[in-house]
């Protein structure tokens, strides 16, 4: 095999790429990782993935299976390979202890603890290209990605609303706005997080459970940390603070401070469920990354909005929110509305763009 790229070893990229996303898999606090190893004429000598935090890495896990045949072998591999010992060795110097001639790297790793596996590669002799496949292996690890380039979570903010933009009626009556179809699909979203985030006032007049559902089509290894800000006092027997999952009441109004503490508890991305007070804060500070909202074609003409007051004085001020999936959420019982889920991002939230093929 030459010292460019070609279709095989991105044949063999896109093999990695399915392996790390393997079902059962967690999405986190530790990237999904795949490893493919091509023996001199290109064909498939072992396969690996990471499997989650303290198990073999996935350079790991395919030289072991690979034993003696890796000698010579390229390995192709969707993140650049660990330089660090943690709870297990540094994978570049497993890949050069192993004698492997090439490594294929799709995205380079920005963690400052992990970076520096190419260049600890290539100080051995080992022939290194970087950049293939890199946007498939970035949306495979976005969440992640986003934390570690902006040491900070990621944030979903999801809120249901009516045609005429409100979350509650006159009398505060707000179950149920969204449908159950709605609600069953807010479940699965809760379930990709790691952390579910409201304020102190929902705490106090909602008391929101925050919990996971067991009936979603996604793998829940343990429920989300239920986290509240806010400097209000709460009743330690409001249901956020049971023993269903794990909590915390973060003493702050300011969305960066809750943020930074959450970074420093290894969460990566925050489910936002707050009132329109605290929505609005998180949009001010510019700390949405994505937006989620259930519309239901209902009309409440007055009532609680769905978001606070932004400070928006004129048309020409409106923050758009770019479209990225439209989806028809189908009634689950006669009683309900079709609900429209619409996802949104932030331009501000685009990932920065990496170093393409070659490098």
């Amino acid at each position: 095999m030459s010292g460019t790229v070609g279709d095989i070893e991105r044949t063999a990229m896109r093999r990695a790429l399915v392996l790390a996303a393997s079902p059962g898999v967690p999405l986190g606090p530790n990237p999904r990782v795949g490893c493919v190893l091509l023996d001199a004429e290109g064909h498939s000598i072992a396969e690996g993935f990471h499997r989650g935090a303290g198990s073999p890495h996935a350079e790991v896990d395919a030289l072991t299976r690979a034993g003696a045949a890796a000698r010579g072998a390229t390995a192709v591999v969707t993140l650049e390979p660990c330089n660090h010992t943690g709870r297990t060795g540094p994978c570049a110097q497993a890949l050069i202890d192993a004698g492997v001639r090439r490594v294929v790297i799709a995205q380079r790793d920005t963690n400052p603890v992990a970076v520096g596996g190419a260049g600890t590669l290539r100080a051995a002799g080992v022939e290194v290209e970087t950049g293939v496949l890199v946007d498939e292996a970035r949306q495979l690890n976005r969440v992640w990605t986003f934390a570690v380039e902006h040491a900070r979570p990621f944030v979903t903010w999801k809120f249901a609303t009516t045609l005429d933009g409100r979350s509650a009626a006159v009398d505060g009556t707000s179950r149920w706005v969204s449908s159950a179809a709605a609600r069953l699909d807010t479940h699965r979203l809760r379930a990709l997080c790691d952390t579910m985030l409201v304020g102190t006032n929902t705490v106090a007049v909602d008391d929101p459970h925050l919990t996971v559902r067991d009936d979603t089509d996604v793998p829940i290894a343990r429920q989300p940390l239920r986290a509240v800000m806010g400097e209000r006092d709460l009743d330690p027997g409001r249901r956020i603070f049971d023993a269903a999952g794990e909590s915390v009441h973060l003493r702050t109004r300011d969305p960066e401070a809750a943020l930074k503490d959450l970074f420093s508890r290894d969460r990566q991305h925050v489910f936002l469920e707050g009132g329109p007070t605290l929505a609005a804060a998180f949009l001010q500070a510019g700390l949405v990354d994505e937006a989620v909202v259930y519309v239901a074609p209902m009309l409440l003409g007055a009532g609680r909005p769905a978001i606070g007051d932004l400070g928006v004085r004129t048309i020409a001020d409106a923050l758009h929110l770019p479209v990225t999936d439209v989806t028809v959420l189908e009634p689950l019982n006669d009683r309900d509305d079709l609900n429209v889920r619409l996802t949104m991002s932030r331009p501000s939230s685009v990932d920065p763009v990496e170093t393409t093929e070659g490098n």
